[in-house]
């Protein structure tokens, strides 16, 4: 097995996740060069030597099960050590380690612009965004959004009817189809666009999946605009990971008795620059991919 599929075949192990993942990426990047061959009990022991513990006889069988997935896997899937892994995701808190993806990877060398909102878009909402997005599309940037219901699926149509670049991460397997109305969006992304995800194929939505599918997002773009956001939502999520990962956001201000309002008017009061135009979003993207 050759350390891209092994990879996939520890990403595939149950009981490893993004955090395990995280310190193995940390450990790889120092003693990869070092190390000729890659095993389960070859990782565990390299991982020992940094006191981090995975234990062998735990998982075992399910490596041994992941390892058979991984070979016959025969989609197109990245890993963190692949040269075509978008650099500004590697700098995140926990990068993914595997994304699968269908589509074209040269999407990921643009700047990107992630597009992030409810999913119950209010009229407001959705009018902001064709009237903002458009001049955003055409100036070059890719734009990036989670194929969800709401601001996120308007972003994505926006982007094709400009004939720009859109970029899907979803919270499933890319064989998976949520919400099942998105079937024909998300398979024109596959096709015209970038489709990722870090889950493998056959995994269907979960509650717990969206915020780690929010942090690819705001890994993968320079800038982040909320465009309308609830108290304690998915979007503010992504807007707090941005930020945390240097990222400029940017929230679109609204009525302050609107609740769809409620968190793109607490990220300016806490210092996110608001949105009048498209000119405002143009002058934040941070061109240099």
């Amino acid at each position: 097995m050759d350390f891209k599929h092994f990879l996939l075949a520890v990403h595939l192990t149950k009981g490893i996740g993004p955090a395990t993942e995280s310190q193995i990426i940390m450990v790889l990047k120092q003693e990869k060069p070092l190390v000729e061959f890659f095993d389960l009990a070859n990782l565990v022991d390299l991982l020992d030597r940094f006191s981090i513990r995975l234990k062998i006889d735990r998982l075992g069988q399910k490596f041994a099960a992941a390892v058979e997935q991984a070979e016959d896997y025969a989609g197109h899937f990245l890993t963190y050590f692949d040269a075509a892994y978008p650099e500004r995701l590697r700098e995140t808190y926990q990068p993914p380690l595997i994304l699968f993806y269908r589509g074209d990877l040269r999407a990921l060398q643009l700047p990107a612009l992630a597009v992030v909102g409810t999913r119950t878009a209010t009229p407001y909402g959705l009018t902001v965004v064709r009237q903002l997005l458009p001049p955003v599309v055409k100036s070059g940037c890719a734009i990036v959004s989670g194929l969800a219901k709401g601001i996120d699926v308007m972003a994505h149509q926006l982007t094709f009817a400009e004939r720009g670049v859109p970029i899907a991460v979803i919270g499933t397997g890319l064989d998976q189809v949520y919400p099942k109305q998105h079937r024909l969006l998300q398979e024109q992304m596959g096709r015209q666009g970038l489709l990722l995800s870090e889950f493998p194929p056959g995994v269907g939505p979960h509650k717990s999946h969206f915020p780690l599918r929010n942090r690819i997002i705001a890994g993968l773009a320079g800038t982040v605009l909320v465009v309308e956001a609830r108290e304690h939502s998915g979007s503010l999520i992504t807007a707090n990971l941005a930020l945390q990962a240097n990222r400029e956001v940017l929230a679109v201000p609204g009525p302050i008795d609107a609740l769809d309002s409620v968190g793109c008017n607490q990220l300016i009061a806490a210092g996110a620059l608001p949105v009048l135009t498209s000119s405002d979003i143009i002058g934040a993207i941070q061109w240099l991919p």
